[in-house]
Parts: structure tokens; C-alpha cells; sequence
């Protein structure tokens, strides 16, 4: 393949990082700076990569499937190595999300073990990748013929990830790609890109040929080209919603698999254990400040128990350690953006002023250095917003009903399961839901009845295991992903009928 449009260009600074087309550095004419949400440091330069280095990428992606497909111990052998050297390469990786990303360090370090677990389940959904046998005889004219499928790469994925998990939720694409044995093109949110460069590098040291993978960094509206482009057959998106069903709107006729957001509901029951259900709640909602799709957002307590487990939280709460990423003792930074910070804060102010109760935390994004926040100077970013429990949410407003995607928890009693199953309910999301109660049949009504893609009993709906089928219903997505799932919706099964 001959050099990519950019490939040629003038290599920049020792603080630039390169996208990455064939394994080849690439660079472009403009740059876009990452930097650090928490103190706003220049942390690097990516490329504004262009539709000509799309077109590049894909081409060499097609040609990767066209010329040789890789052997399925191959692509295992791979993912193990990949596996090994990542955690081997733990701190680092960490480190770089916690940057990028701010991160708590804590929650990075556990980000990166569960990237390692979702490389090694991709290992193993490659070795277990299998069609399987059709009864031929089971039809009159079936007689004598022998009848199998074989699971075959759909052909050149684009894989689209969020800023949230900027190395674990690209795993999540790229392992179970390498798995299925189709060629790729990752675009990194452009937020967090650094992580995804890495981890793409990581991978061609594991022996992934050049080509197989490939980084693109560029801005959302470029991206469209890489969604359209003819010679793509599948878009893996993880993200908003908004730009999700969008982007599945504008290729109607390629498979286009979407995680997307969600607003979690927790019913919390009279025979619950209270303390553990506290603690799960704060973990859940506050965890990297709320900013995931499966974070706590709604709590429904029965009227008995419900002043009780709201103090409970409430207090949890204001004991949690707010300030810089990389402290080993933060469990709440900043945001991603000043823009994301001035939504919730105006959503929690609306909230106030429909009704609901302040039981902790600020109504607008901390300035530096207020509220003993260990921020950095006074021209940094102001992207904080304490975390926050409100009392008396109802459900039209914004943090009840829209996704909040910041440290805000929302509290509402109830005096029977039906009314807080039908309340859980009462959103266009469907994505995970939380149940605590020691009682079975509760657990198992909760169970058949929550319109969600997953239930978890007696944790929150921030619960994920990398190898669990995930994915939602409703406005929160069409596919499941986990390994094993994932490497199903890039395979095709293709039908072998011989005749004896």
C-alpha cells in the first residue's frame, strides 16, 4: 500500500502522538490538544485526520481480509500476549487514563485489570468460536446431504468509543475484533485518545499485523465519512444516545451495534441490608463522578426505610475525598468539560426549583480551590461539581428523566414494589436496574417485570463483569456486548450444504 495522504507530512514535537493507518505513524496538517479535564496541562497533540486518511484506513483494512484471514490460534495467541504485556504494562496505562481522563488513579488501576480480564475472554471466545451442525435428515428433502455453518468476519468494522473507559471500553471493541478476525478502524472519543493510541500499539507488539488495526483521530463530524463509507459493514458504538440512533438512521443497511446511555434506577425494599445499600449507592452514583452509563441516577426507598437510607447516604456522601486524579485517596474529580459541568449543575438547579431537596453537595461547579478541593491554579478549568443527593425527585425532571451523566443521585419513597417497579420503569432508557431485598420472590418479580437489559440484585446498576452479556432495550441501545457476544455480531454465519 503506498503511503497514507498524511503519512508524509512533517513530524511534530516529541509531545505529539501520531494516528496510526498500517501500522504507520500518520500525521496531519492540523492538531487538536488533549488536555488534562482536572488542571487543563497540555498532556499531548493528536492529527485532525481527514476523509483522505479514513479512505486510508479502510482501504488497508479491506486488503487485510481480501489477501489472508489470520488463523484462529493466531488471533488467540495474540490476545494472550496482548494480555500479558498490558499487565505487565499496568501503572503506565493507568496513569494515562487518569490524565486524560481524570480519573481517580484507583479507578484507572482497576479499569486496566478489567481490560486485561476482557483481552483474555476475547482469547478464549476465539478458541471456542464455532457454527454448528443442521439436521439435515429432519427435512424430506434433507436426505443424504451433510449440513453445517461456519462463522465467518463480517468484513472492515469501525469501532467507535467513549471518553468514560478510554482503554477498557475500547478493549471491549478491538478484542473481541481481533477474536472474530475482522479488520478495524478505531475512532477514540476525542477527549481520551491517548489511552487508544497505546493500547493499538500494544496490540502490534503482540504480533497483531499492521493493518488489522487501525487509529483514527479526528473530530465527530469526520467520523460520518468513516460510519458511510461503502466499504465498511459494521459500526460499534458506545456513547450518547443522540449520536448513536443517528448514526444507525444514516446506514440502514449495515449492522450497526449501539450501547448507549441510560438513567438507573435502585429499588431499595424494607428487608434490605441498609448499610450495604448505602455504600453501593454512593459507590455507584459517585464512582468517576457519575460519568457512566450504568451509574446510580434514581433511588426508589420504601416509605419506611426510605429517611433512614437517605441519611445514611447522605452522609457516605460528604465523607467522600474530592480533588486531583492522580492522589491515591480522590474518589471524585472533575468532569470531562466545563460544558459538562454547567449541564448538571443547571439540571440540579432546575430540580431545586421544581421541588427537590438538597441534602449534600453544590449547585453549580466548584470553583478552584473552594469547598477543600485540592485544585492546582486559579486559571484552570472549572470543571467540578461536588457530588449530590437530592431529596424529593420526581420523575419530569431532567435528572429523573434524562440521563445526568454527573455525581447526582436522586431519591423518591414508595409504599409497594408494584408502585416502584412501575416508577423504575417510567423512562425511554432500559439498560441496567438495582434491587436490594433478602426476598427471593421480590427479587425474581423485580427480575421478570424491570424492562432492562440487566437486573442486579442486591448491588446497584453500576454492576458489570467484562464476560456478562451488556447491552440495553428501549432508547439504550439494540446489541449486547462481553466477548463472547460481541465476536457473534462481528462473525456471520455462513451455510455449508454437500451433498453425499
Amino acid at each position: 500500500m503506498a503511503d497514507s495522504p498524511s503519512s508524509n507530512r512533517t513530524h511534530p514535537s516529541g509531545q505529539d502522538q501520531p494516528a496510526l493507518i498500517n501500522g504507520k505513524a500518520v500525521w496531519a496538517d492540523a492538531a487538536t490538544d488533549v488536555r488534562s479535564p482536572y488542571d487543563g496541562r497540555l498532556l499531548a497533540t493528536v492529527p485532525k485526520c481527514t476523509e483522505d486518511d479514513i479512505d486510508a484506513a479502510v482501504a488497508i483494512a479491506k486488503e487485510r481480509l481480501t489477501q489472508a484471514s489470520l488463523p484462529t490460534n493466531e488471533r488467540a495467541l495474540i490476545l494472550d500476549r496482548a494480555a500479558v504485556i498490558l499487565a505487565e504494562r499496568s501503572e503506565e496505562f493507568a496513569q494515562s487514563i487518569s490524565a486524560e481522563a481524570a480519573k481517580p488513579i484507583s479507578s484507572a488501576r482497576t479499569e486496566v485489570q478489567r481490560a486485561v480480564d476482557t483481552i483474555r475472554f476475547s482469547a478464549a471466545a476465539a478458541r471456542s468460536l464455532t457454527g454448528e451442525m443442521i439436521p439435515m435428515d429432519a427435512s424430506s428433502s434433507g436426505h443424504e446431504r451433510l449440513g453445517f455453518t461456519l462463522r465467518v468476519p463480517i468484513g472492515v468494522v469501525a469501532c467507535i468509543s467513549p471518553f468514560n473507559f478510554p482503554l477498557n471500553l475500547v478493549c471491549h471493541k478491538i478484542a473481541p475484533g481481533v477474536a472474530a478476525g475482522v479488520a478495524m478502524v478505531l475512532k477514540p472519543a476525542s477527549a481520551t485518545p491517548l489511552t487508544a493510541l497505546m493500547i493499538a500499539q500494544l496490540f502490534e507488539e503482540s504480533g497483531l499485523p499492521p493493518g488489522w488495526l487501525n487509529v483514527i483521530t479526528c473530530p465527530g463530524s469526520t467520523a460520518q465519512h468513516l460510519v458511510e463509507h461503502r466499504d465498511v459493514s459494521m459500526i460499534t458504538f458506545t456513547g450518547s444516545g443522540e449520536v448513536g440512533w443517528s448514526l444507525r438512521s444514516a446506514v440502514p443497511h449495515k449492522r450497526v451495534g449501539l450501547e448507549l446511555g441510560n438513567s438507573s434506577p435502585v429499588i431499595v425494599e424494607p428487608d434490605a441490608d441498609l448499610q450495604l445499600a448505602a455504600s453501593c449507592i454512593v459507590t455507584g452514583g459517585f464512582g468517576y463522578s457519575g460519568q457512566t452509563c450504568i451509574s446510580v441516577q434514581r433511588v426508589y426507598a420504601h416509605q419506611s426505610i426510605h429517611d433512614e437510607l437517605l441519611g445514611r447516604v447522605t452522609a457516605l456522601t460528604a465523607a467522600l475525598p474530592v480533588g486531583d486524579p492522580l492522589d491515591d485517596s480522590t474518589v471524585v474529580s472533575s468532569l470531562i468539560d466545563q460544558a459538562a459541568a454547567e449541564r448538571v449543575s443547571s439540571w440540579i438547579d432546575e430540580a431545586l426549583d421544581s421541588g427537590a431537596e438538597s441534602m449534600t453537595g453544590r449547585c453549580h461547579p466548584c470553583p478552584a480551590g473552594e469547598s477543600g478541593i485540592a485544585h492546582s491554579p486559579s486559571d484552570t478549568p472549572n470543571n467540578f461539581v461536588e457530588p449530590t443527593v437530592l431529596g424529593k425527585i420526581s420523575t419530569d425532571m431532567k435528572v429523573s428523566c434524562d440521563e445526568v451523566f454527573g455525581p447526582v443521585i436522586g431519591f423518591s419513597s414508595y409504599s409497594s414494589i408494584d408502585e416502584a417497579l412501575s416508577a423504575a420503569n417510567s423512562t425511554r432508557y432500559g439498560l441496567q436496574a438495582g434491587v436490594f431485598t433478602s426476598n427471593i420472590s421480590t427479587a425474581l418479580e423485580a427480575a421478570k417485570r424491570l424492562d432492562f437489559g440487566g437486573v442486579i440484585i442486591n448491588d446497584t446498576s453500576s454492576y458489570r463483569t467484562d464476560q456478562q452479556p451488556y447491552g440495553g432495550v428501549k432508547d439504550s441501545g439494540n446489541t449486547r456486548e462481553g466477548p463472547f457476544h460481541a465476536v457473534q455480531e462481528m462473525t456471520e454465519a455462513r451455510t455449508v450444504i454437500i451433498r453425499g
